[in-house]
Parts: C-alpha cells; structure tokens; sequence
C-alpha cells in the first residue's frame, strides 16, 4: 500500500535512484513491520549473539576444565531433557497466558547460568544451570537459533501478520539469528586476547562469561514493552443435538488435555515421527560441532569464532532469500531439498583433512540449514489453527528434544574410544531418512498461502486412534 501510494504521487520515482532507494526501504522495512515485531527481532540478535557465544565457549571450556567426550556427552543430554521439558510446559501455558512472559523469563534463565559458570567450577552447578541455561542445545554456527523460548516466540510472530507475509518475517528473524551470531562469533576471541591484560588460564573466560549474561539479559528486557496481540480462537462448529433415546453424548470437537483439534493430530503425528529421527541425529552432532573442531584439529576459540563468523556472513543471505526460494520450489519442497543438503555435505565435511576445509564444507552445510529452518517452522505455523500455535510449536519438537537427549552420551563414547568421525557419520544417515520421511508424510499438505483463492485447504482426515493414522496425507 505504501508502495502503491508513493508511485501515485511521485510516478517517476519508480526508475530513479530516489525510487530506487524506497524500494530498498520497503524492502528491509515492509509496512507490515511494527514497533512490537522490531523489538522481538532485536531480543532474538542479543540472544543469538549470546548462544552463539555459548555454543563455542562452554564445550572447550569444560574440556579444558577436564570434562572427558562421555561427560560432555551426559551433559548434553541433560540439558537436551531440560530443554524438552521447558519448551512442553512453555508451549501448553502459552497458548492460555500469554507468549511475552517466556521471552522475558527464559533469557533471564540463560543470564544466571552465565554468571554461575563465570564464579564456579562445582560439577553439580554446572549441569544444573546449563541445563536451565540450556547451554549446549544446539552448538557450531547455528548454536544462535535455538532455545526452549521458540515455541512461544513462533507463536506471537506468526499471529502478527497475515499468512501471505509469515514467510518473510520468519526468513527476517533467522536473519537477526544469523546477525547475532556474527556479533557473538568473534567475542569468542577473548580468552586468546585477555592474557596480555594479566587474565591467564581459566581466568580468561570469566569476562567472556560475565559478556554472555550481559547479552541475555538485553534479550529479556528488550521484550519488556511489547504489547500482545491474540489471535481469536477458531469458532466452534455446530454441534447436533443430544439423541434422546440412547443417551449418547454429543462428539467433542477437541481431544482431551491437550486440547487440540481433531484435525491437528495427524499432522502432528506426522511431526513427531519426522522430528524423532532429526532429534536423534542431532544429538550425535549437533552439541559436539565446537568440541569435534578442537579435538580433530586443535583450533582455538578465537579460529572457530572466526570460522562461525564467515559462516553466520554467509548465511544472512540465505535468511533473506528463503521466502523467494519458498515461492519458487513449494515451502514442503524447500524443507526436504535443505535437509538432503544438509546430510550430504556432513560426509565430506569429517573427512576433510585440513580445519578450514572442513569449515568450507560446514559453511555450505550451514547454507542449507538457514534456509530450511525459518520455513519449516513457518510451515508448522501455517498448517495448524492459531490459536494451538503454541502448543504445536512445544508439542511439534518434544520428540525431537527427547531423541536428542539419548544419542549425547553415545557420542560421547565414540568420541573418546572408536572415532572422531563416526558419530557424524551416524548422523548424517539418521538426517538422510528424516529427510525421505518428511517428503513422504507432507508433500501433499500445502500452506494455506499456496491453494488459489477458490480453493479450500486440505484437512487430513483425523484418525480413529493414533495407530491407524494413514502415514501419507
């Protein structure tokens, strides 16, 4: 509309620099962008950049403080629990209180984990506040889109725009992931330069620690002044009446505790099925990206840091183009065609004989990944009701965050007694069959922004029992 507004009473302006340069600021700043959506990107970069900042200090800090592969390992997997048990409980409250508490709650979370590893070496400390930190759910150059908030926060995106503009905005906000990345990237650097100023050792990585709390903290209080907007509740359709002669109750619209939809269960038993095997071949990986760089190649923090860097560069392009990709392919279509790349490329990657080799081919992979992550969470939003957003979003990644928290210590072993790259290896199979599976279970549920105007999306026929759901929409 403003576009449209502008030509109107400037109708040059479209073919010269002046036009040009509106095209741009609408471009990166769409009229459908509010103050409240700004402030949600901006508390996603000071996350990120936080995460990011965890995700290569924490493994090589533990290592360092004597942490062997399977102790790692035991720990990924209690912060993969937490996390599963975190994001369950903020996904089912969401939807009833809000989506603002969390964003403000969690962050805050991170921060005092931040401050504890900063003043303690206690193992029993540690654990528990990575865990509550989710410190070490996800890790390498993607360690700044993940969080136990993201079911809420996915929630009050995709409620704030109509669903022609939630792949744009979903693309902007990995985008702020990638950015605050790039900013947490190189302040990895700070334990290889804070020696020349007296911090020796161990101590070194205290500032760095007292930086990420810092960060965190940004995050929560960024949130502070957005107002929520709800979306209201689909109404309910017509009930029969009660028969009178048998006394049968009437059918209930919704399945009990969860409260979701009849309509929804099968795509959600899709998604578990999907998810469950993408969980548990992350969990051979995914915490273990900044460890595997130091143990293969002894890279410091400050060489990962600037590896993450480039990679994260690379990637905000890849952000911003995912809604055009999108549109080109088909959002299903998009997913399953990243996922692929993402398990072909983890093969050569382990085999590379050289860091910054094996860094080239994490940077394609991690290419791959930013594309399909924002439309696969922008998928979940589109196909389910608004107001079980939410619960979906939580209730979508539960098995994936329960899978996940069983291959760590597994990991862990292999790292320490059969090889370094075998766990990937493992990994990337698992990828490869989630990769088949999504294709197979949605590549006929389409989004509702890809049926033509006269048409009426499909809705997959809701099961008996969760055993007799047709595996194939």
């Amino acid at each position: 509309m403003a576009e449209r507004l502008y030509l109107r009473i400037h109708p040059l302006g479209n073919s010269g620099a002046t036009g040009a340069r509106h095209r741009l600021r609408l471009r990166l700043h769409p009229d459908w962008m509010t103050r409240d959506l700004l402030l949600v990107i901006a508390a996603r970069t000071c996350m990120s950049a936080a995460r990011a900042l965890a995700g290569i200090i924490v493994p090589i800090y533990l290592a360092l403080i004597g942490f062997s592969g399977i102790e790692l390992g035991a720990l990924f997997s209690a912060v993969a629990l937490t996390s599963a048990l975190l994001s369950t409980c903020v996904g089912l409250l969401a939807d009833r209180i809000g989506r603002k508490p969390f964003l403000i709650l969690l962050p805050l979370c991170a921060a005092v984990a931040a401050l504890v590893f900063a003043s303690s070496h206690v193992v029993a400390l540690l654990f528990i506040f990575a865990a509550l930190g989710s410190f070490g759910r996800g890790a390498g150059a993607g360690a700044g889109a993940v969080g136990p908030y993201q079911p809420a926060e996915q929630a009050l995106l995709a409620d704030a725009v109509p669903a022609r503009h939630r792949n744009a905005l979903f693309g902007r906000v990995a985008f702020a992931s990638s950015l605050g990345a790039l900013i947490g990237g190189p302040l990895a650097a700070l334990p290889t330069l804070l020696p020349r100023y007296g911090l020796h050792g161990l101590n070194a990585y205290r500032p760095t620690f007292l930086l990420m709390a810092a960060l965190a903290a940004a995050a929560a209080l960024l949130v502070i002044p957005i107002v929520e907007t709800r979306m209201p509740p689909a109404p309910a359709p017509p009930v029969a009446p009660r028969p009178a002669s048998n006394g049968a109750a009437p059918p209930r619209r919704h399945l009990p505790r969860l409260n979701l939809s009849r309509q929804t269960w099968p795509t959600l038993l899709r998604l578990w099925t999907t998810n469950s095997v993408n969980g548990l071949a992350v969990g051979f990986f995914g915490p273990f990206i900044t460890y595997w760089f130091y143990r293969r190649y002894g890279a410091s923090p400050a060489a990962i840091g600037l590896l993450y860097t480039a990679i994260n560069l690379a990637a905000m392009v890849s952000n911003l183009g995912a809604a055009r990709i999108a549109a080109r392919l088909g959002l299903v279509r998009a997913i399953v065609w990243s996922r692929a790349l993402q398990a072909l490329l983890m093969i050569p990657m382990v085999l590379a004989p050289t860091f910054w080799l094996a860094g080239a081919f994490y940077l394609l992979r991690m290419l791959a990944q930013r594309v399909g992550m924002p439309l696969r969470q922008s998928y979940v939003m589109g196909v389910v009701p608004p107001d079980e957003r939410g619960r979906i979003a939580a209730l979508s990644n539960l098995p994936a965050q329960a899978t996940s928290a069983a291959s760590p210590t597994l990991a862990g072993y292999l790292f320490d007694h059969v090889s370094l790259a075998l766990p990937f290896e493992i990994g990337a199979t698992l990828q490869g069959v989630n990769t088949l599976l999504f294709a197979l279970f949605f590549r006929r549920l389409r989004p509702p922004e890809e049926h033509e105007e006269h048409e009426e999306p499909p809705v997959p026929a809701a099961p008996e029992s969760p055993a007799e759901a047709d595996p194939v929409p």
